[in-house]
Formats: structure tokens, sequence, C-alpha cells
């Protein structure tokens, strides 16, 4: 045996990461995976290491990471408390279809089955919001699962991966080497479905395209975009996909979500033609299924998705065709146009229709929040990103924001609060130059804002703005509504957040009327730091069209 070959599983797996393309890893450090850390010491130039204060932090910034990249996020942490901190990001990336690779540092293999300390078993715990879950007991297989793992992960319809590293496999001496990445392979759609959808949609009256869901590349946008401009069919997008289609194109109207206009609605119940590019078609989108019904919808259903257990496990679609989004826009792109489609004036009247919701609306109070987002509408850049946790406060930003390039916005389909801060962080490090606004509830900040601390560690400068109400806002909505003036446990008393803010360092102001955010965000984009801007809202106010005290309870 050549010992100068030998090296620790933990400098194997390190090697290989990098192999994979990683740059970026989200972490919080454990004793339980010194040996991958020491490994990742040999790739520092190449490699950045962030240190999250909670690994929910780590997992939400690893999303957010691979969203923005296309590339698997790395999270990386101990065994116990620290895995299961970060199932909340794994159930995350499960719902929004994101590639992520959880490592978890493991006891030891001669601990294994005596409830050993922090002991459990992943494979159990992460089965039901995993694409994959595997422990690595022999070190000599390390780029066997990395690669593995890296293909699972963004195959189909991607997702999150779990690997459980034991701490002493990771000290174990190997001569295993490193192994070339592998490549990833999407499924393509066949020449007789492509021809099927578009005999059919020729037939429609009323057709509707739904947009949504993962592999999507800005050509495979402008492909599709080329194909409905072509053709003037109106384009909607899934519930948190504003992104995948250019809000602006004379096409679009609209996003079907919470608070959706009954206009479109109506216009998803009367049309006689769906093509769902890439989306689940969800409970959100579908307004609890009952826009779209099921099992066997009352509209004409082509469902495209890159997972093929997807297409059929909830709807019985006319035509099933199993597609990575790249792969299906350029089977677009050869179709010729449709000559004189009937469908013209159903299009103009839909986008008419967005056009007049968009518009800003009258606020309780001082400030107004939709002429806020109206204004960031008007001054972000092209690329510029804006962020949105969760809450009713979301509804303003998705509402009157008009989201353009792929990447503009990021967020979170499975609604776990806390992911607005996180997020940020990740856009910073990916795109170091573009503004990037996340938006966040006082109830949605206080889960996981003091990674805000990252900002400052690795010299970041995005803008965290709070909309403060005092109230977790959905709930009370939802309280209002069903137990009407029976408020329990969703008033909450926050701290001073300008004051917090300040305290770990970034600049901070808080605003109580509309026209001082104008000023105060153009320095706020302006500055070399990060800036946290809370807003004080009317607390009555619960969303753009609902109010305590006068269209609720």
């Amino acid at each position: 045996m050549n010992l100068v070959n030998k090296k620790i599983g933990g400098h194997l797996l390190a090697d290989q990461l990098e192999i994979n393309g990683v740059d970026t890893i989200f972490c919080v450090p454990g004793e339980s995976y010194l040996g991958l850390l020491d490994g990742l010491y040999n790739h520092n130039q190449n490699i950045r290491l962030i240190t999250t204060r909670h690994e929910s932090g780590a997992a939400n910034m690893a999303d957010a990471y691979a969203k923005l990249t296309n590339k698997p996020g790395i999270c990386l942490v101990s065994r116990g408390p620290g895995a299961t901190n970060a199932s909340n990001g794994i159930h995350t990336a499960y719902q929004d279809s994101t590639p992520l690779i959880l490592l978890i540092g493991q006891v030891s293999r001669n601990e294994r089955d005596r409830e050993a300390q922090q002991e459990i078993d992943y494979k159990e715990m992460f089965k039901p919001m995993a694409k994959y879950v595997a422990e690595i007991n022999d070190a000599n297989r390390i780029p066997e699962f990395i690669n593995k793992a890296f293909y699972i992960s963004q195959s189909g319809r991607p997702g999150p991966v779990v690997l459980s590293l034991p701490e002493d496999m990771l000290i174990d001496e190997v001569t295993a080497q490193p192994v070339p990445a592998s490549k990833i392979v999407q499924a393509s759609p066949s020449v007789g479905d492509v021809e099927d959808f578009y005999e059919r949609l020729k037939l429609a009256k009323k057709p509707i395209i739904i947009v949504g869901g993962n592999t999507w590349s800005q050509d495979a946008i402008n492909k599709v975009k080329d194909f409905v401009n072509k053709n003037s069919i109106p384009v909607l997008t899934s519930y948190r996909a504003q992104d995948r289609f250019d809000n602006r194109n004379d096409s679009y109207i609209g996003h079907s979500s919470y608070a959706i206009p009954p206009e479109t609605r109506k216009r998803i119940e009367d049309s006689d033609f769906i093509l769902s590019l890439g989306a689940r078609l969800g409970e959100v989108t579908t307004q609890g299924y009952t826009s779209i019904k099921i099992p066997k919808p009352e509209q004409f259903l082509v469902h495209v998705h890159p997972g093929i257990a997807e297409i059929g496990s909830v709807y019985c679609p006319d035509i099933g065709i199993n597609s990575g989004m790249q792969e299906f826009a350029e089977s677009l792109s050869n179709l010729p146009q449709i000559k004189n489609p009937v469908w013209k004036e159903w299009c103009a009247g839909a986008r008419n229709e967005y056009l007049n919701f968009i518009k800003p609306t009258p606020m309780s109070g001082d400030l107004n929040l939709s002429e806020i987002i109206a204004y960031l509408n008007k001054t972000l850049g092209e690329d510029d990103i804006v962020i949105v946790g969760s809450g009713n406060n979301s509804q303003w930003v998705h509402r009157y924001y008009q989201y353009r390039n792929l990447g503009s916005q990021l967020v979170t389909t499975a609604g776990s609060m806390g992911y607005g801060v996180p997020a940020a962080i990740a856009a910073k490090l990916v795109y170091p130059k573009k503004t990037v606004v996340s938006f966040n509830g006082d109830g949605c900040f206080m889960m996981l804002g003091q990674e805000i601390i990252n900002a400052i560690e690795n010299e970041l400068n995005p803008i965290f703005v709070i909309v403060n109400n005092e109230k977790l806002g959905t709930i009370r909505m939802h309280q209002e509504k069903k137990f009407p003036k029976r408020v329990m446990g969703t008033n909450i008393k926050n701290p001073d957040f300008v004051a917090l803010a300040k305290s770990y360092g970034l600049d901070s102001k808080r605003i109580t009327n509309t026209e001082d955010f104008y000023g105060y965000f153009e320095k706020a984009k302006n500055n070399k730091k990060a800036t946290l801007i809370e807003l004080i809202i009317d607390p009555n106010v619960l969303s753009p069209s609902l109010e305590i005290g006068t269209n609720i309870g």
C-alpha cells in the first residue's frame, strides 16, 4: 500500500465536494464532523464556509443559494439537535423542489443503536421529506455517495438529499481517490406528445398556461415567452413562482395564489385548456383543488413536469409529458405560429384585469404599503432581488410588485416563517452587486432574525424590511374570521428593532409614513453595509383587502 496517497475520510469528502463544483457551504460547526472541517481547511481558497447562528438559518441559506444558482445548496450540521433544527429547511426544499444536500455528523459506528448522546436514525427521520437518505459507513465509498447525492438532488423533480457521516468514519484512513462529477440528465418530451399538445391547443377557445416549478433557466423562459408572444396565450404563474415569466409582458395575467382576485379565478374556471408547465398544481395554486377540480379537471389538462411521479399523482391529465423545462421549451421554439387564434380578446381582457388589480389601493394609517411596493416596482432594476418571508405581509409584495427575470423573486412555497433573513444573506453572497430587498413580518423576522449578523460578518449589504403590526397577522386573520373578537395568542410584543439592528452593526430607521420611505430607501441602496427599515403599519390592517373592524369583525 502506498502510504503517501492515504488520507482521512473527511479530506476525501472535501475533495469530492470541490470536484462537484461546491464553492459555498452553510453550517453550524459541530464536533461530530471535525474530520470534514479539517478537510475543508485544505480548500479554503475555493470553498467559503458560512457559519450561521442556527441550523435552520443554514438550511434556508442553502435552499436560497440553490434557487439562485441551479446548483445544490450544501448544508453541514452536527448530530441530534443540529439535524432537527435543519429539518425545517429540508422540508422547505422538498416542497419547493430545491436541490439541497444536507451532511450530518453522526455518532461513531461503535456507538450506534445504544441511544448514544444525540443519536437519531436519520433514514427514518428524513424519509418523508427527502428524495434520498443514506449513511456512509465506509470512507472508501465517499466519492460514490457524494456523486449519487448530487445526481439525485438535481435529476427529475429536484429535491433534498441527506447523508449521515459517522464521526469515526471521517477520520478513517483510506486510499480511495476522488472521481469526476456525474452529469445530470433530464427527460425530454417525445415528438408525438408535443404534436398532440399543439393540435389540441389549436382547438381551444380559452387557453391558459400556468408556469411554475423548478429546472428553469432564463433561456427556457425566453423560449416560452417567444411562443406565448407569437400566439397571444394568457400566462399565469403558480404560487410564488412569479419570476418564471416577466410580469410586464402583455400576456401575463397574474399569479394563482392566496387572495386571488375573483376575475382571475373565473378565468381559470372558464378556461377550456390548461397547460401546466412545471407547476405541481398544488393546494394554493388551485385554491384548495377547487378552481381546477380533482381528480379529473373540467378543463383539458396538459401537465408537463420533470418528475415522472408527479404526473397523475393528484390530477389525471389528458396529456402527461415528463420533461425538464429547458427540454420542453426547446420543443416549443420549433412549433409554427397559430394563425388567427380566437383567444386574443380573452387574453387582452385578462391582462387588463391584472393591471387594474396591481394599482395601489387605500390603506388605513399614515403608511401605505401598496404605494411603497409600487415605488419599488418603478425604481428597482431588472435583476434586483425581492425576497418575502411568510405571512400576510407578503400579499402586498406579491400583488403590487412585477417580477422580471428568473431569480428576481426569492421565496419559499412551503410557508415556513423565518426564510427572509437567511435568504437575503445567500442572495448577497451569490450576487454581491445586486440590490437585495428582504421583506419580513415582525413575527417572521423574530424566527431567524439573528442571522443578520452574517451580513456584518461577511461584509454584505442587503436591505431588511420589517412590516410591524405587532401581531401574527395571518393567524389573526383566520382567528377573526372563524372566532371573531376572541383573540388568543396572536398579539406579540417586539423588541426595539431599530436599536437591535444597530447593536448588530447595521444602519436602521423606523418609518411611520409613506413619504419618509423613499429617501431612506435610496440611501440604503447606496449603503456599503446592511440596512434595516422598520415599517409601522396600522395594527388593524391584516392584508391589502382586510382590516379588523371594517371588513373583518
